[in-house]
């Protein structure tokens, strides 16, 4: 697989965001990353796209090299999404298309309903627009306390089956072993209050009739977080919105299955 290229800083919104750039192009994808990972998530896509189109994509705070402000215990996803959108800014990006993943596919619907016309077009791979139930909610907030006290390593070793379905794991160890990493070396504060953020997130069922840019949804067959019942919730809600089920993948079809997860990029840009 190959590596993310060299990352550069910039100071938006009194956070160092950490992120890669390849350079211009006629359009700019931008990609979000999901929850407890990192822009390197995102290697095999920038290494499909960047020979056509301008890729950037960022650690968000409290992740990767992005580090977390000292007093904050909840990042919620407004704040996420603007610090995406003063990074264009500053890169001077206008209009861009627009891919996440998981919490990053509800950043991106975050940034939709905060900028909509500066997206040209939306991704949304193996996410969910709704409220969490109250169980889930109860979760996000017991998992980020145990993060903090406990660290990433076991949290880790418990979501790789998860993240990744059991089969990919024995069968990809160099991807596991990408995925393993992405965990390990997230800071645990910055992934607590990420879900404390996330737990306490808006509805965004509503947003969805609005949308009225061209849309792709994703989905591994297997996701064992957001099914594709979930996933085909999201298209339907969406005008004109486009379903992709990739076979043999779990919650991380972008990494367990780069081929034809690009193919779908592919269609989704219109790249002849």
């Amino acid at each position: 697989m190959e590596k993310t290229l060299s990352t550069a800083s910039a100071s938006v919104n009194g956070v160092s965001v950490s992120y890669v750039d390849n350079g211009a192009a006629a359009r700019t994808v931008l990609f979000v990353h999901g929850h407890p990972f990192n822009l390197s998530m995102w290697d095999p896509q920038a290494a499909f796209l960047r020979r056509t189109q301008r890729v950037i994509v960022s650690d968000l705070r409290g992740y990767g090299h992005s580090p977390l402000p000292d007093a904050s215990r909840d990042t919620p996803l407004e704040a996420f999404a603007a610090d995406n959108l003063a990074l264009l800014d500053h890169l001077g990006v206008q209009t861009f298309a627009l891919g996440g993943l998981s919490m990053g596919g509800q950043i991106a619907l975050e940034i939709y309903r905060q900028a909509p016309d500066r997206v040209e077009s939306l991704l949304l791979a193996d996410t969910f627009a709704g409220l969490d139930s109250p169980e889930r909610r109860q979760l996000r907030l017991v998992t980020a306390d145990r993060l903090e006290r406990e660290g990433m390593q076991v949290y880790a070793v418990e979501e790789l089956p998860k993240m990744m379905t059991p089969a990919n794991v024995e069968q990809q160890p160099d991807v596991a072993r990408h995925v393993m990493e992405m965990m390990t070396t997230t800071p645990p504060r910055g992934a607590a209050a990420a879900l404390r953020g996330r737990a306490r997130r808006r509805d965004y069922l509503p947003l969805l009739p609005a949308i009225r840019v061209p849309t792709t949804v994703i989905v591994g067959r297997e996701d064992a977080y957001t099914p594709v019942a979930m996933a085909e919730e999201l298209a339907n809600n969406i005008p004109g919105a486009r379903l992709v089920v990739i076979e043999g993948a779990g919650h991380m079809p972008n990494l367990e299955r780069p081929d034809p997860f690009n193919r779908a990029l592919a269609d989704w840009l219109r790249l002849d």
